[in-house]
């Protein structure tokens, strides 16, 4: 064999085993760009669509003469936000706080409570069916009662925003104690762990994801209790501007002013999920 076809040979050996590798780089770099254009369609899922029915409510109301007295454009809404934004602030603070404070309260409460109904078959039998009962009633059929016995000033707004967001913490951090393996729960005892090391070591790690899930749930009620509330009894915040809005027939303010809550909710809930990435990731990082 001469030096010119053995050169041949081994540069088509050559080619032979590299071949396989750039076929599996290429696969993994078509991999990590698909991974990242379905990232970006994520991302934006949630804008595109928002702007998609912003754009459908736009045109279709001057395209079917629907007044304005009657239904206001996006384009009107928000110049009324940019206009009176001094009034909607200050009134979306006093809704932020009644929130955030009837939602910690729920909260705190909510966990003692779950916990108690857990390591407790007594008190599970006795305080489940009474937070069924009370979760059933309409709040807004007790909204006359809390005016009654709490007055006009915080008191309202806050019970009924700790009221309605309580039963899904209780509930769902329940479920996500119960659900960790007994097993696994026992492998750790066995190794001479106390009731409260497997507590905070195994138990409340398994169960964070359910606590969470319960706060942004609790966290959107909370916004619903605080804004029922202030129909009931307030003298601030921005489900009285609501009413106000209505007895002087400006719907372009009440619009406006159901922005601002969605504004405070989606604000609220960004916050939690947060909080739940910053815990998850020092949860990954201890494991």
């Amino acid at each position: 064999m001469s030096e010119a076809q053995m050169a041949g040979t081994l540069r088509d050996l050559a080619q032979k085993d590299l071949a396989p590798k750039s076929d599996a780089g290429s696969r993994r770099a078509d991999r990590l760009r698909r991974q990242r254009r379905r990232a970006t369609l994520e991302a934006f899922s949630a804008p595109a669509l928002a702007f998609a029915l912003l754009a459908i409510w736009q045109i279709c109301v001057p395209l079917f003469n629907v007044s304005e007295f009657v239904l206001p454009t996006p384009i009107d809404i928000l110049s009324r936000v940019v206009t009176d934004y001094r009034l909607l602030l200050t009134h979306a603070w006093i809704t932020g706080a009644e929130v955030v404070v009837g939602f910690l309260c729920a909260a705190v409460v909510g966990i003692l409570v779950a916990l108690a109904v857990f390591y407790s078959r007594m008190v599970e039998r006795a305080v489940y069916p009474l937070l069924i009962a009370v979760q059933t009633i309409p709040k807004v059929a007790l909204a006359p009662l809390v005016v009654l016995y709490l007055g006009y000033d915080w008191g309202p707004k806050l019970f009924l925003s700790f009221l309605i967001s309580f039963f899904p913490i209780v509930v769902a951090t329940v479920v996500g104690l119960k659900g960790l393996d007994k097993g696994y729960a026992n492998l750790v005892r066995s190794m001479g762990a106390s009731e409260a090391q497997v507590f905070l070591k195994v138990r409340l790690p398994a169960a964070l994801p359910s606590i969470f899930g319960s706060f942004k749930v609790a966290l959107s009620l909370a916004v619903i209790g605080a804004v029922l509330g202030e129909y009931v009894a307030a003298e601030r915040g921005l489900g009285y501007l609501q009413l106000q809005a209505n007895a002087n027939f400006d719907v372009t303010l009440n619009f406006a002013a159901v922005f601002v809550i969605a504004l405070l909710g989606v604000a609220l809930y960004s916050i939690i999920l947060f909080v739940e990435k910053v815990v998850g990731d020092k949860q990954g990082a201890r494991s």
